[in-house]
């Protein structure tokens, strides 16, 4: 496998002695063949294309006929003025789109301005060198992410109607209210203490939009919306914010001026407090990317797996081991959501914590209990 990987790696540099002016083929670079995926490039392509984002929703696609089943989603893009226009213009990367004499192609799921016959150019790093428009585009999984949203609203709403008319929930309400008051009585009451109120409302939003899309995540609708690092980054940051803006004067006491050690040691404290403050919201970001990606990329492997060997002894084993891993994934989708919210209301306790740092002074007296 490496000697086949060298030779074609030496092909491509014979016929492409200069990357910054490598022109890929349009068709090959933008669209992934329709067909089988037999080989095991093409299963780390699927893959891939699995886990990234994508401006239009492809259900499946047809090799014989090469016809994509799906809807296509706006394109919204800043180039010297606003631009919108339907990503079905990309043809899923096989067109160029002309808008006001500049031309854009899709390539791996970034908008690159080109040329009218698509063309592009490679830097010394491997990567596309062409300029890239601000994209505000609604993609997969900001259209995923619009749709829970709502469907949290109604829900929620329809739940709280029904506490309005009678002292307790009917049909699906029966379901949410252990969750709700789960949250409520075991994540913020123990961590947040006597405000925990002004936060519960963060907390539950957090808890249940994590969770359904982490269960979206395993449907057969390929959206992948918690194994995107710029989703998992906006949830750390909101806590962030909140721990940050929330903080009393004992924990901004305790970050720069740690009170009760000698003064040598507060200011070497002082720095690690600081970074302490932006670790915890990065732990948080990197716990749910790593663990959502990672079972996204084990359950597909082992499917790939079953097509890579073709024998009637590992279609069986890897199909088993692939429910099994997929039933942990219900597991730990409910898991990371819990995590997310256990430490953020932890974090947030800790901003808002009264702190007793009174210290007697050594010829005081002291109770003996």
């Amino acid at each position: 496998m490496v000697v086949f990987n060298l030779q074609a790696i030496s092909q491509d540099l014979g016929q492409h002695p200069e990357p910054e002016q490598h022109v890929e083929d349009q068709a090959t670079a933008a669209h992934e063949d329709l067909g089988a995926v037999n080989t095991e490039e093409e299963i780390g392509a699927y893959i891939d294309h699995h886990l990234q984002d994508s401006h239009d929703f492809n259900f499946f696609s047809d090799a014989e006929t090469g016809k994509h089943y799906g809807f296509p989603l706006p394109i919204i893009i800043w180039d010297e003025g606003l631009k919108v226009f339907s990503s079905a213009k990309f043809h899923h990367g096989e067109e160029v789109v002309e808008m006001d004499g500049q031309y854009y192609r899709l390539y791996h799921s970034k908008i690159y301005e080109t040329d009218a016959q698509g063309t592009i150019y490679y830097g010394e790093n491997g990567f596309p060198s062409n300029e890239k428009p601000w994209d505000f585009s609604i993609t997969k999984n900001v259209l995923t992410m619009m749709l829970v949203g709502i469907f949290m609203l109604i829900l929620f709403t329809s739940l709280a109607k029904t506490y309005k008319k009678r002292s307790f929930p009917r049909k699906f309400g029966r379901v949410l209210e252990p969750l709700v008051l789960y949250v409520r009585d075991e994540i913020a009451k123990p961590n947040i203490g006597e405000n925990y109120r002004k936060y519960t409302g963060f907390l539950l939003t957090v808890f249940f939009f994590i969770w359904i899309l982490n269960l979206m995540g395993m449907t057969p609708v390929g959206v992948n919306v918690t194994g995107n690092i710029a989703v998992t980054f906006a949830l750390a940051l909101v806590t962030f914010v909140i721990v940050q803006f929330s903080g009393n004067k004992d924990y901004w006491k305790h970050i720069f001026w740690m009170p009760g050690v000698p003064w040598p040691m507060k200011i070497i404290l002082a720095p690690i407090e600081v970074l302490g403050m932006f670790t915890k919201p990065f732990a948080l970001m990197i716990r749910l990317f790593a663990n959502m990606t990672a079972g996204h990329v084990i359950v597909m492997t082992l499917l790939g797996l079953i097509v890579v060997f073709q024998n009637w002894i590992a279609g069986p084993a890897f199909f088993g081991f692939t429910i099994f891993i997929s039933i942990i994934e219900l597991l730990v989708a409910f898991l990371q959501a819990y995590i997310f919210t256990l430490l953020s209301a932890l974090y947030i306790g800790m901003a808002v914590e009264e702190h007793d740092d009174h210290h007697p002074a050594d010829n005081e007296d002291i109770p003996v209990i």
